[in-house]
């Protein structure tokens, strides 16, 4: 199995205004004359952390992280104000232009999939390439499977956790119930919203349940974040125009090769999203590894997306 590249620091960060309300952090790491590559994180709300620099070749790469609006060092903190898809992907624009990159490869894991795509679909000339892991197209059945009944049957004893948090009344929608507590005025409500909410995701993501990840899920910050954004576009189907919209307009990318690296067992995202996509987009590799769950971080799913990564070091760095 592939091991991450090096530990690497960023050669510059800054701050792009991305609209009156909302500022971005944007970092760049690796070779800053290299093939320019835009890692788009989970959640949404996820944010970036220095390990995500190191899935790529810093020797070929420059490589673009940035946290999606109200996630990380972005402000305002855990804002949904002016926070949708069609935003995220506006800033993807903002910050291709800003750094002068004609098109690039984009690698999206999770939400970050569903984010590639949907700036694929709009944008297709700046795309070199896609590589995508946990495949997400953010339907209603997805979201029905994970956060109202499914996923519950593999993990009862944390999904017990999850529900606890709402009142038997509400629990015949709990995206719903969940929103109504994740945007109350109530500080505390909001938290123990957020930490219920997160925390169910960080316990089933692994195939081997991770202490840390969930530890680290149950910070304050990042729980407030990821569990608000994720809740508010999950209540607004994304933003898209229809419940299918990415596999409805796959059209658009049938000439961008890709790679979907996808775990057998992955609970959070199922298989089944990676295989539809894989078959309404013939020039698509898949990979659907037999010992993994959700996280790009377990050692299958690790090693294929650094072989894809470096794979696409083939690709000419502009068109």
């Amino acid at each position: 199995m592939r091991d991450l590249y090096p530990e690497i620091e960023a050669y510059k960060t800054e701050y792009l205004k991305a609209s009156s309300l909302h500022e971005i952090y944007m970092e760049q790491s690796g070779n800053p004359d290299g093939q320019p590559i835009i890692f788009l994180h989970g959640g949404p709300g996820g944010g970036v952390d220095a390990k995500q620099r190191r899935l790529f070749d810093p020797s070929h790469y420059r490589i673009i992280l940035f946290d999606q609006r109200g996630a990380g060092k972005s402000k305002p903190h855990a804002e949904l104000e002016e926070n949708t898809t069609w935003d995220l992907v506006h800033d993807m624009e903002l910050i291709r232009k800003h750094l002068g990159i004609r098109n690039w490869i984009v690698f999206g894991g999770s939400w970050g999939s569903t984010l590639a795509l949907a700036y694929a679909i709009k944008h297709p000339a700046r795309v070199r390439g896609l590589i995508l892991r946990g495949i997400f197209l953010c339907r209603k059945q997805e979201i029905d499977w994970f956060y109202q009944s499914g996923a519950s049957n593999i993990f009862p004893d944390v999904w017990d956790e999850y529900l606890a948090a709402i009142p038997e009344e509400e629990r015949g929608d709990l995206v719903k119930a969940y929103h109504k507590r994740l945007t109350s005025e109530d500080p505390k409500v909001k938290l123990d919203a957020a930490l219920a909410w997160s925390k169910w995701e960080a316990a089933t993501s692994r195939l081997f349940p991770s202490p840390d990840l969930i530890k680290n899920f149950e910070r304050e910050d990042l729980a407030i974040a990821f569990a608000r954004i994720e809740n508010h576009y999950f209540t607004n189907n994304a933003f898209f125009e229809s419940d299918n919209f990415l596999l409805e307009n796959v059209d658009k990318i049938q000439n961008i090769p890709g790679v979907i690296v996808q775990g057998r067992y992955d609970v959070v995202c199922p298989a089944t999203s990676a295989w539809e996509l894989h078959k309404a987009w013939p020039l698509s590799q898949l990979h659907l590894i037999p010992d993994a769950g959700h996280s790009v971080w377990e050692p299958g799913i690790l090693d294929k997306i650094l072989e894809a990564t470096d794979a696409f070091k083939a690709l000419p760095k502009e068109t």
